[in-house]
């Protein structure tokens, strides 16, 4: 019995392993197309892909956790570490999306400086999230907590100067407009980041 109640646990576990996969996954994605400006619809459309893979596999943890009599971790938790897991892809898969739109010819350099900062908070995130079901004993777990807080204040550094920068330097009024809403789902993207491990880091304090 003890081991029965044991493997419906970690498939908890292993779901959010799955879902984390997906949002570097799709961080990835988009760094490739923000690196290399080729071939846009394709790799936009993979990312839709991503989001709709991503979005099944919270359905999976939404339908383990209606069945489950117990849990590892609180259940309002569970459901909010899925929930903004499926934010940063949800956030990410937009702001790709975006280019396309609004027919943007030319990258950044604050969105591609962006878009490494949003995988560096995703892959700090995966190893967090892996982590979990080892808490109380994890070593790791504090240190990629404030990391993650770490890449969250240098994306905003960097999104309020590529914003100051824009204002300054763009006199086209539609470049701003798209720009301003590009630069902000990336700053969401990164933001939706720091959801998850100010998340974690209270499931961890919950269960020290």
């Amino acid at each position: 019995m003890i081991f029965s109640l044991k493997k419906r646990e970690d498939v908890f576990y292993d779901l959010f392993d799955e879902t984390i996969d997906k949002a570097l996954e799709a961080a990835l994605a988009l760094e490739d197309l923000l690196d290399d400006y080729t071939d846009i619809t394709t790799k936009i459309a993979h990312l839709k892909t991503i989001e709709h893979e991503c979005d099944m596999h919270v359905h999976k943890i939404m339908k383990a956790l209606n069945a489950s009599f117990i849990t590892p971790i609180d259940r309002e938790d569970i459901y909010s570490i899925a929930k903004e897991m499926d934010n940063i892809v949800d956030t990410i898969e937009e702001a790709a999306n975006k280019f396309e739109l609004f027919h943007v010819t030319e990258v950044r350099d604050a969105a591609k400086v962006m878009g490494r900062l949003i995988v560096s908070c995703v892959k700090e995130l995966k190893i967090l999230v892996n982590e979990l079901r080892r808490m109380k004993r994890s070593k790791l777990l504090r240190e990629k907590i404030i990391e993650v807080n770490r890449i969250e204040n240098e994306g905003d550094v960097v999104y309020r100067s590529a914003i100051k920068s824009l204002f300054e330097t763009e006199t086209n009024a539609l470049e701003v407009i798209k720009w301003k809403q590009i630069f902000e789902f990336l700053e969401d993207s990164i933001d939706a980041c720091e959801d998850v491990a100010n998340i974690l880091e209270g499931v961890v304090m919950k269960h020290a």
